[in-house]
């Protein structure tokens, strides 16, 4: 294994931030279907909500992070007008594009932060991400396929032979792992079903009040083989943000904290171009969740509960496995039946439903899910849930942050 590895891939290089950073406030904003909303609007719905869940103002923020270069995201001039029309000072210490906001910046955004809150640049510090995709397709102004069809790669070498856009990527991924694995659809639905079950208990899902059981799953026609609907994250408007301070500051705020106990961060050295990826049923996982496991002092079978960046079903059953929750290959048997829901006694998995059924809000909404679950505050609540896990992804990156409740 470690072999193999070493041959497409390897962690990042990151600081030991455990127990230097608490998440002291979480916050969503509405998410829903096409809306006719504006990202910039969305955000600042997200982070006043954080705010107001931590008890402070914008102007108690000298710290903000969002993430930079997507297409139909945050206008950054446009949000410092915002901010500052709130009573915060878009001016102050830390405010930057980098390393913040949705997919694997989720993650990762604490370390940034603690560098930021050793050094004394920033005391409070709150990480945004916002999408209106749903609002931007309906009008024709583009999706998220865009970003790949105008990598020049892609567009030469993969779109001219069929291969695009995502649903194809990652059809041809699942066919692969059911061809070397034996997984089989009815494991793929099992991922989708909890999902959905978990989003039918939190009134903020875009799928709230749309059941779904394994049945109708399979009763349900293929989008691209061997994916139905289904096995494919929504496409939603949306946001969601957090709020990180010191340890010692979140102690005085309004809400329990929660630690940042350990992160870490993988990488493909295929870059964005999947088809060229060493291990094709892998994720760069296997180089990032040990790295955190690691920094939080855990195993896997110390984790209460697990949130994935799950934009298709074979990919949250790919991480399972490269996470270390079983072996590789035995994904499948490891998510069969009810093992991922909340009461389901097996792990805990998107308990809030995730891109598959809450909403396609790249990750963040994640974290903010893990936070509530700690603090005894979910919907579909794991019963004294210490320890929690999100997984970020974007095809050639990785990252894996663990959360620790305060009292744990």
């Amino acid at each position: 294994m470690v072999a193999s590895q070493a041959s497409w891939g390897r962690p990042g290089r990151l600081d030991d931030v455990s127990g230097r950073v608490a998440i002291a406030g979480v916050g969503e904003s509405q998410h829903s279907q096409a809306s006719g909303r504006d990202p910039v609007d969305i955000a600042v719905e997200a982070v006043e909500a954080a705010l107001d869940d931590a008890g402070l103002a914008p102007a108690d923020v000298d710290g903000l992070m969002w993430s930079g270069g997507l297409p139909g995201q945050l206008d950054e001039a446009a949000f410092r007008r915002h901010f500052a029309a709130r009573g915060g000072d878009p001016d102050r210490a830390l405010w930057t594009s980098a390393q913040g906001g949705g997919m694997v910046w989720a993650g990762t955004a604490p370390v940034r932060a603690a560098r930021a809150l050793a050094s004394g640049r920033a005391r409070v510090i709150v990480n945004v991400f916002s999408t209106a995709w749903a609002t931007q397709r309906e009008a024709g102004e583009g999706s998220p396929g865009d970003a790949h069809s105008s990598e020049r790669f892609k567009a030469n070498l993969e779109l001219p032979f069929g291969w695009f856009p995502q649903p194809v990527y990652f059809a041809t991924i699942a066919r692969r792992h059911m061809h070397e694995y034996g997984t089989t659809p009815e494991q793929l639905g099992a991922i989708a079903v909890s999902c959905r079950r978990h989003a039918n208990r939190h009134p903020g899902a875009v799928m709230h009040g749309k059941p779904l059981d394994l049945d109708a799953y399979l009763a349900r026609p293929m989008l691209v083989e061997p994916l139905r609907v289904e096995d494919c994250c929504l496409i939603s408007d949306g946001g969601a943000a957090y709020v990180m301070t010191t340890p010692e500051h979140a102690r005085d705020l309004r809400k329990p904290p929660v630690q940042v106990a350990g992160v870490g961060e993988g990488h493909s050295d295929s870059g964005v171009f999947w088809s060229q990826q060493g291990d094709f049923t892998a994720t760069p996982q296997v180089f990032s969740a040990p790295q955190a496991f690691e920094m939080a002092g855990i195993a896997p079978t110390d984790v209460d509960l697990l949130t994935l960046y799950d934009p298709f079903t074979i990919v949250a059953l790919m991480q399972i496995e490269d996470m270390g929750f079983c072996a590789k290959g035995e994904g499948g048997a490891f998510v069969e039946g009810s093992r991922l829901h909340h009461d389901g006694g097996g792990l805990p998995y998107n308990t809030h439903g995730g891109l598959l059924s809450h909403a396609y809000v790249l990750g963040i909404a994640h974290v903010v899910e893990v936070v509530r679950q700690l603090r005894g505050e979910a919907h579909a609540q794991v019963p004294d849930a210490k320890i929690g896990v999100y997984g970020g992804y974007t095809g050639h990156m990785a990252s894996t942050l663990v959360l620790r409740r305060a009292d744990a």
